[in-house]
């Protein structure tokens, strides 16, 4: 199967296809995320911790305009996530600046961005270790508001699929056809940030394709033998090893205390076994060759939930044919594949992606 072929399959909902459309980010007013690190600055150290709000500017120009003005090397300047530019965001930046030196973080500050804290820490910031992400979302024109909101209850309970969002696979899925050229030898790619982001949308791609496949199945909040789960809060995983297990690790996942993995691809063997890891490979069974391109880039085999539940959940109506919903998800999982559960989201300019 050809990757234009792929990404015209979409992805399978967790309720079948929405009733309801909704205009989705007509200003960035419309889209507000604010990081949560799940810790506090120690207040001292050679690094400064910036929490910065910024409103249609993406992250990487921050890092620019912050490595200018503290006369700073980027590689210095750290950042946990990277934040939607066509939205108004809170996020944590560190960058690392003599103790004894001073600086008006203020004089920083233009129309699009301003500085909400300013305190030292002991570390630089890292890219992951933010706990998570709080969202604030407008919804306009939305067209079947009953069954917005039902979906809406359903999914804060038993959770969405996991997918991998638009922002992961680039400019017209520009990162995924990079990658697909590399994985080819069409292309060659020196820039190291450049490189991981091809490279992870096409593991991103194939987790989808997973995901979507257990979905379609039936098989998405169920489990086989020889299944990968994960804590939930966790990377820690453990194996399905015995039909015995089953009866309590159902009540675990019906708990929202583990969840059902899909492969990030990479080098070694899959961690699944028996029925579960024979899944996995006809889920893939198109994609043998990108899979083993895959392994020659250095990457380790790894794991990811297919279901996050939000956190903190409400919606509630602002004016007519207008919704605002509220949740929180962990690092690294997607708004918009909370989204996409509840509304057929569309732009004034574009359609949702993959």
């Amino acid at each position: 199967m050809s990757l234009i072929e792929t990404l015209h399959q979409p992805l399978a909902w967790q309720s079948g296809s929405p009733l309801s459309s909704a205009l989705f980010r007509a200003s960035p007013n419309d889209f507000l995320v604010s990081e949560q690190l799940g810790f506090e600055p120690d207040g001292q150290g050679e690094h400064v911790f910036l929490r910065i709000q910024k409103t249609g500017e993406n992250t990487d120009w921050v890092v620019q305009q912050l490595s200018r003005f503290s006369k700073t090397h980027p590689r210095d300047i750290g950042y946990a996530g990277k934040k939607d530019r066509h939205a108004v965001t809170e996020q944590w930046f560190s960058v690392k600046f003599p103790i004894k030196s001073t600086i008006d973080w203020s004089a920083f500050e233009t129309p699009s961005l301003k500085v909400l804290q300013a305190c030292r820490h002991s570390r630089k910031l890292k890219t992951g270790v933010h706990q998570g992400n709080r969202f604030v979302i407008r919804l306009r024109q939305v067209s079947d508001v009953n069954d917005l909101k039902a979906r809406f209850e359903s999914v804060m309970q038993k959770g969405v699929p996991n997918y991998f969002g638009e922002q992961r696979f680039g400019h017209h899925y520009g990162n995924l056809y990079k990658g697909y050229q590399l994985i080819q030898n069409q292309l060659r790619e020196n820039n190291r940030q450049k490189r991981g982001l091809y490279i992870s949308a096409l593991r991103s791609m194939l987790f989808n394709r997973v995901v979507s496949a257990r979905l379609e199945q039936s098989l998405w909040d169920k489990l086989m033998l020889g299944d990968v789960l994960m804590l939930n809060d966790s990377q820690s995983c453990f194996s399905v090893n015995e039909t015995s297990e089953m009866t309590e690790l159902y009540q675990r996942l019906n708990a929202g205390q583990v969840h059902v993995t899909a492969p990030l691809w990479g080098r070694g063997g899959l961690m699944t076994r028996f029925a579960a890891e024979s899944f996995e490979q006809q889920a893939l069974v198109n994609w043998t060759e990108l899979c083993r391109g895959l392994e020659t880039l250095g990457l380790n085999q790894e794991r990811r939930a297919v279901r996050v539940i939000p956190k903190n959940a409400s919606i509630e109506q602002e004016a007519e044919e207008q919704w605002l919903v509220r949740f929180d998800l962990p690092a690294g999982s997607f708004a918009t594949s909370v989204l996409r559960e509840i509304a057929h989201l569309h732009t004034e300019d574009a359609v949702e992606g993959i």
